[in-house]
């Protein structure tokens, strides 16, 4: 497979939101010559399915993104998915491309999300050394460290999700700690490594030559340094364990008690709510109702003044004051009581109108009488003063009737 100018997909994902257990590095190496092609070796688990834009990447040991790869290759989508065979997949990188420093090296699989899901051991580009002991982590070993990380990751990121403002400086401190606690495993590594190398030596120095007691002295004095060393470093990786743990909690208790106030308050919230929404749609009830006995009132009053031969718009409009009877007594009347106005002294003026309340007909004042039902001039037609729907003057009755309907 050829490396294409094209880029791969990378993301901005952190160490936390990684996969590593899902494709397993097979027989990596702990360092390669340079100048040489380099083959990867892996594995795909069942829970992962490859897909067509994964790549294969070789970071240098302290990546924090994907997109901190130094070269990388396309894998290649196996045919069958289910046999053995898929299962084992490799990729070669070409020489011409490898890093040319002594720097650890490790390779990355990457999913076309820019995911990671899976990552070998360190690995270094420099010439074989006769005296370099290859130090081997099982791979369950491997698997079990990543998962109990990966979960206690989880667990945090849970917690912090919805306090990720507050909870900016401790996710920094975090940070630091874990570039902190990387760098620790690293140096153990390397004093791991050295304690090996020591002991092998001081193996060979016995066996071959007991002249050399005063270097065996020397190596014995420096391995026990060694080992003080890698107590003390594991002692403050500890502390450092126990210091992010208890903070956690900390943070955690006090983002409970948060949550916790905010869904009293909200409780509180929502009943005061309910009670106002009931007040409300009493309230636009009676309004509703009183609206509609001012309509029946103003009808009514129309009605009431057409028959008496008034004009409702004629009458003067009298603000009412709390010193006066009308409205004021009357407080469902929107306009006052059309009546307040006419004094029973006033009463012979109606007699003075000229016109039949009914027909609209012309008399003079001194034929228009009503004190007498017997002298009260009889109309041929009765007209309805609210539809102009004309009736037989002997039809009075129905007249009546039809107009009373008006103000139902």
């Amino acid at each position: 497979m050829e490396e294409t100018v094209e880029d791969p997909p990378t993301s901005t994902v952190l160490l936390d939101h990684c996969h590593f257990s899902q494709v397993i590095f097979n027989s990596v190496e702990k360092f390669y010559v340079p100048g040489g092609d380099v083959t990867c070796y892996y594995t795909l688990t069942q829970q992962f399915i490859p897909r067509r834009k994964d790549w294969i990447g070789i970071f240098r040991v302290g990546w924090k993104t994907t997109r901190e790869y130094y070269t990388f290759m396309w894998v290649s989508l196996p045919v069958d998915l289910n046999s053995d065979s898929a299962k084992q997949q490799e990729v070669q990188f070409k020489a011409y491309y490898l890093p040319k420093d002594d720097e650890y090296y490790q390779f990355c699989y990457v999913d076309q999300d820019g995911v990671v899901r899976g990552a070998s051991i360190p690995f270094q580009f420099r010439p074989e050394n006769e005296e370099d002991i290859l130090v081997v982590t099982t791979q369950e070993e491997l698997e079990i460290l990543k998962s109990t990380a990966q979960k206690l990751e989880q667990e945090a990121k849970a917690q912090k999700d919805g306090w990720e403002t507050e909870l900016l400086q401790l996710k920094e401190q975090n940070q630091k700690m874990s570039s902190e606690n990387e760098k620790m495993e690293v140096r153990v590594e390397q004093l791991q490594a050295q304690l090996s190398t020591r002991e092998k030596e001081m193996e060979k120095l016995v066996q071959g030559d007991q002249d050399k007691t005063e270097q065996l002295e020397r190596l014995n004095k420096e391995n026990s340094q060694l080992l003080l060393t890698l107590t003390q470093q594991k002692e403050r990786q500890k502390k450092l364990e126990q210091t992010v743990e208890e903070m956690l909690k900390q943070e955690e208790t006090t983002t409970l008690k948060k949550q916790q106030a905010l869904k009293d308050e909200n409780a509180g919230l929502s009943r005061k709510l309910s009670e106002n929404k009931i007040i409300y749609d009493a309230l636009q009830k009676e309004k509703e109702r009183l609206e509609r006995e001012n309509d029946l009132l103003k009808r009514e009053n129309s009605r009431l003044l057409s028959y008496m031969g008034l004009d409702f718009d004629s009458l003067p409009y009298q603000v009412p004051t709390s010193d006066q009877g009308g409205a004021g007594q009357h407080p469902a009347l929107v306009y006052g009581n059309p009546y307040s106005g006419i004094q029973e002294s006033s009463a012979p003026s109606l007699l003075a109108v000229k016109k039949c309340p009914t027909c609209k007909s012309d008399y003079t004042g001194d034929i228009l009488d009503f004190t007498s039902e017997q002298q009260r001039p009889q109309p041929l037609c009765l007209s309805c003063p609210i539809c102009d729907k004309t009736f037989p003057a002997k039809e009075k009755q129905i007249f009546e009737d039809h107009v009373f309907c008006h103000s139902l």
